[in-house]
């Protein structure tokens, strides 16, 4: 007797045996589901699947922000040089980090090997500014310009010593890959508000001198349990920002129109017979990517910006790939409608030479970030878009290596870092937390990376707690199970 003839996809399902079981039950499964939600079952996955509407659901408290642009500084600027102010420690020039302040806290293993640990004071001059009084580096003359506007929290903390933990923590409340990012959340929870550009968008900017980078991958961007529809979008930093974004050669857009929607009729068929979700996501992403080849192109082209807006972010702003350019690209997108923007930038893992490069980054951010925050009051855009800075942890107080008093190094020190906030229903003129007189340890309202998390999350209309995603059993949240609190004292 012949084997009966089966169909590839048949086959597939035979090889994919679990997924083949739940899919052919899942008729059942549903069932058993509504059956439960008549008793007053299961409340927690349905009914916010039931919430759901237009790819959004429903804020638990009315947003402040509808946007973010998140400017993370890779490598972990250090708040000793920038923004947390220590004249005391020129005193202390070359003198040993006490062990009273140490308190045998955990070292990376680029120090934990050196015999001693040298105080290096920072080399720049710092001035107060704004009717906030907020003291700020001399190489951020732009920036402190703004400070009234801005919210400072000297009292960030993490338990991630080393870069990859760090920044993957600050990124997704995990140090563990494969969770999703602070982006994805915000485009699972707010949805879309232009069909023609994706809800999440990234882009890795060029340091103009770049020194010891880190690595930046898509891991930091990916929705991990969360549908991949969620996952950012990365724009190049050179060239066209998508590939392929344009059709090849000889190729009109009613014949890619026509083999796309042959290609999604089969993939929908597809669809209905396994029920993968990730073809579901493929099917977006191509019409995704279709409309994206008229409306990318208008974006990337700043002939629109007019002389006395490209003049706010500096001389860099119509080189594509550097930070000033970038921030510009990210306010075009949220003028257009695009959720969460993250921008990375590498330059800031000083380990030596912290003047050096600390004078090239700063140079790299300075005005640019400036002229975003302007820019985007000017166009009465920043009431509901929250600007994020800052890195994955801070440096310490202590000298990595050689010490003289033109120049040093910082090693990681994950005790205590400062960010800044703008817009977005955030205060502006607030300075939260302090430290102790070394930089080195919090000494008023720390904040964890879990309170940052459930702030923005507040901002944007969500209470962490009940923002949550059914995996594997668990109602995951991006803020963990660990307390968690919203930083109150930042809100306008």
């Amino acid at each position: 007797m012949n084997p009966p003839i089966r169909s590839p996809l048949d086959e597939l399902g035979l090889t994919l045996t679990r997924r083949r079981f739940f899919e052919r039950g899942s008729h059942l499964l549903g069932g058993a589901a509504i059956a439960a939600l008549a008793r007053g079952g299961l409340p927690s996955a349905a009914a916010e699947t039931a919430k759901r509407v237009g790819g959004m659901v429903e804020p638990h408290i009315p947003p402040k922000a509808k946007h973010v642009i998140y400017l993370h500084m890779v490598g972990g600027p250090p708040q000793q040089d920038l923004f947390d102010y220590k004249p005391v420690m020129d005193d202390w020039y070359d003198k040993d980090l006490p062990e009273s302040v140490r308190n045998g806290q955990r070292l990376t293993t680029m120090t934990s090997g050196q015999a001693r640990f040298p105080i290096a004071p920072s080399v720049f001059k710092f001035a107060q500014h704004g009717e906030c009084g907020m003291w700020v580096s001399e190489l951020l003359p732009w920036t402190a310009k703004l400070v009234d506007k801005m919210c400072f929290i000297r009292s960030m903390h993490t338990e991630a010593i080393n870069h990859e933990p760090a920044i993957t923590y600050m990124q997704t409340g995990n140090q563990i890959t494969g969770r999703p990012c602070l982006g994805s959340w915000t485009s699972y929870g707010l949805g879309s508000l232009n069909d023609d550009l994706p809800t999440f968008v990234v882009l890795v900017a060029r340091s103009t001198k770049p020194e010891q980078p880190q690595a930046i991958g898509a891991r930091l961007w990916s929705s991990g349990f969360l549908p991949g529809e969620y996952s950012g979008v990365s724009f190049r930093s050179a060239g066209d920002p998508i590939l392929y974004i344009g059709n090849p050669p000889g190729v009109p857009a009613e014949i890619r129109r026509a083999a796309l929607d042959g290609l999604q009729a089969l993939n929908q068929r597809s669809l209905e017979r396994i029920g993968d979700p990730e073809i579901r996501t493929r099917i977006a992403q191509y019409e995704m990517a279709f409309r994206m080849q008229a409306s990318v192109p208008e974006l990337a082209n700043l002939a629109s910006e007019d002389a006395k807006t490209l003049a706010l972010y500096g001389d860099d702003v119509t080189n594509p790939g550097t930070f000033a350019n970038s921030v510009l690209m990210a306010r075009r997108m949220v003028e257009r409608g695009v959720r969460f923007v993250q921008i990375y930038l590498n330059h800031w893992d000083t380990h030596a030479n912290v003047v050096g490069r600390l004078k090239n980054g700063c140079k790299d951010i300075d005005q640019p970030c400036y002229g975003l925050l302007q820019d985007l009051e000017n166009r009465g855009l920043l009431d509901d878009t929250l600007v994020i800075w800052g890195g994955e942890f801070g440096r310490t107080v202590y000298s990595q290596g050689g010490l003289s008093k033109e120049n040093y190094g910082r090693d990681h020190h994950p005790r205590c870092f400062t960010m800044w906030m703008a817009g977005g229903g955030v205060k502006g003129g607030v300075i939260h937390g302090e430290t102790d007189d070394f930089s080195y340890n919090i000494v008023k309202d720390p904040v964890h990376i879990r309170d940052f998390h459930a702030t923005v999350l507040h901002l944007l209309g969500f209470d962490h707690e009940r923002f949550t995603f059914r995996h594997l059993g668990l109602d995951m949240r991006l803020t963990g199970v660990e307390p968690a609190r919203v930083v109150k004292e930042l809100l306008a």
